[in-house]
């Protein structure tokens, strides 16, 4: 099955770019056309492209690392979250927090503190605390959760990076870079494409494209974990196998004649026999009585 048809990109308009005054240079190589003073995306490179990076977070998720959805712009905000969620995978979608890569440690503390205060909402600390300290510590949560609620469950460093628009995260692929972590990226043609792993030429601002290459991630990391999972059971259902086989072979070994137990019950009923043997002969016979019988 295709990742991605060249229907879905037109209906979709990823092939419209910037206006031509807007335009970077680096990105020259994956123009198409000029028309209306608007650059038009070559969306023969785009599917190329965009197989590259599906592979590329497929090879990630295999290795058992995470995905980050990277997108803070406000037509990428809702895509970012139903899709990240969707797959199970982490996100940033309110605001990139400076450090978030290079500053993890940090920013594991906020997280501690988010779950900390989740935890006195529930188990009924704020009961015992006034109006005005359950106001302040509320909104620290709400301001927590909306700016890391997307990776609170995040242990670690993501394996691969997904943005939306390079230009505006540009301080979250500059920790990428600095941490060694690859970069999958929707690049405009007002944006650079170099210094991007995987960069995906389309448009970066209309929300039908966006949704798309979100999608399309997110089906890929559902796509690995279900061939993982079906490998994980096969294995299991194998082993489960060899298991039935090896007690089957043993009840197999148990049924067969214990030769030692046989001689000893053989000569138990034999004594036996003997022992029964020897009570008769050893009856009293009374002589007299048979005589006068048989006169």
């Amino acid at each position: 099955m295709a990742v991605v048809t060249m229907k879905s990109l037109l209906e979709s308009g990823v092939h419209f770019g910037h206006q031509v005054r807007r335009w970077d240079p680096r990105m020259k190589k994956y123009i198409f056309a000029e028309r209306n003073g608007i650059h038009i995306i070559d969306l023969q490179k785009t599917i190329q492209a965009i197989k590259d990076a599906y592979e590329a977070v497929r090879k990630i998720i295999k290795s058992g690392k995470t995905v980050l959805f990277v997108g803070t712009k406000k037509q990428a905000e809702q895509a970012i979250q139903k899709e990240a969620e969707r797959c199970g995978m982490f996100y940033v979608n309110n605001r990139w927090l400076g450090g978030m890569l290079t500053n993890f440690v940090t920013i594991k503390e906020s997280l501690r503190r988010l779950k900390k205060l989740e935890k006195m909402e529930v188990d009924g600390t704020f009961e015992n605390l006034t109006k005005k300290e359950i106001a302040a510590l509320s909104k620290e949560r709400e301001k927590l959760q909306k700016n890391l609620g997307g990776i609170k469950e995040m242990k670690e460093l993501p394996g691969i990076l997904f943005i939306i628009d390079t230009k505006k995260e540009a301080i979250a692929v500059a920790e990428a870079q600095r941490m060694g972590i690859p970069i999958v990226a929707v690049v405009d043609t007002n944006c650079n494409p170099e210094g991007i792993d995987y960069p995906i030429p389309g448009n970066d601002d209309a929300i039908r494209a966006i949704t798309l290459f979100t999608q399309i991630i997110a089906n890929a990391v559902i796509e690995t974990d279900n061939e993982v999972g079906l490998r994980i059971l096969e294995e299991a259902g194998d082993e489960a196998m060899e298991d039935i086989l090896t007690d089957a072979s043993l009840k197999e070994e148990d049924a067969e004649v214990d030769i030692d137990a046989y001689k000893s019950g053989a000569t138990a009923s034999i004594k036996s026999g003997d022992a029964e043997k020897d009570d008769d002969e050893e009856l009293p016979v009374d002589v007299d009585k048979i005589y006068e019988g048989d006169n």
